[in-house]
């Protein structure tokens, strides 16, 4: 046991793991915010604060986060297919946040339960002219979706930097994590299950993060042919 705590104590990824220790901690320290939040979103309570019918904003966040379904690894044949469940998450979650919140409104007719207070708005802003109110776990869920998206990006770079060098990407992002692309699709479908959490997003999220994790298996069984690569799976984790 002590041997492997000096183990973890001395991995370079510590700095990573303090820090998704710190992000678990926030939803611990502000239980009753993000409780509330959650709970409204289920019961339909959070209806009259939701926003409706914008749907040039719909368009935009859904082509934006449709452009994150590029193939980010050259390390196995993308099949496009894998992808249409993503697609099917952001289409209906951008329709459900900022067009016609069908769960929620199903929820507020078929669920009698007693109100709840809201959770207190701490920052506001404008978008395309659309005034957009974040409570404590909405704004935990754009941190969650923020580093996502630079793990992608920073993958993506990598890949793109090394791909006519290398056989195999080991440098980089990818010398802190083997799926480091992957993980970065996970934290966004977290972030936004957090933000908007629904039974459609909990379907969706379950769904979605048990088809990346057997996609990184899948790749990984590709790649076992390869003799550098059992070392690289030795030396550096997972995810993170």
């Amino acid at each position: 046991m002590i041997q492997y705590l000096i183990r973890t104590i001395k991995h370079k990824n510590l700095l990573f793991r303090l820090m998704v220790i710190l992000l678990i901690l926030v939803p611990i320290i502000f239980f009753k915010e993000f409780y509330q939040h959650i709970y409204s979103h289920f019961t339909g309570t959070i209806l009259p604060h939701v926003i409706t019918h914008q749907w040039h904003i719909v368009l935009i966040n859904i082509l934006m986060f449709i452009t994150f379904l590029i193939p980010l690894s050259f390390r196995r044949k993308i099949d496009w297919k894998e992808y249409g469940i993503v697609t099917a998450f952001f289409v209906s979650l951008f329709i459900e946040m900022y067009g016609i919140p069908l769960t929620i409104l199903f929820a507020s007719k078929s669920i009698n339960s007693p109100s709840i207070e809201i959770a207190n708005v701490v920052y506001e802003f404008e978008f395309l002219g659309v005034t957009i109110a974040m409570d404590i776990a909405m704004l935990y869920a754009s941190v969650l979706i923020v580093i996502g998206t630079i793990f992608i990006l920073v993958a993506w770079i990598t890949l793109y930097k090394k791909i006519k060098k290398e056989e195999l990407v080991t440098t980089g992002i990818y010398s802190y994590s083997r799926h480091p692309q992957y993980f970065g699709f996970i934290l966004i479908i977290i972030g936004w299950f957090v933000g908007w959490p629904t039974i459609l997003t909990v379907l969706f999220a379950i769904i979605l993060i048990y088809k990346y994790i057997k996609v990184c298996r899948v790749e990984e069984k590709e790649l076992a042919h390869i003799k550098s690569y059992q070392k690289y799976r030795d030396n550096v984790p997972f995810f993170i």
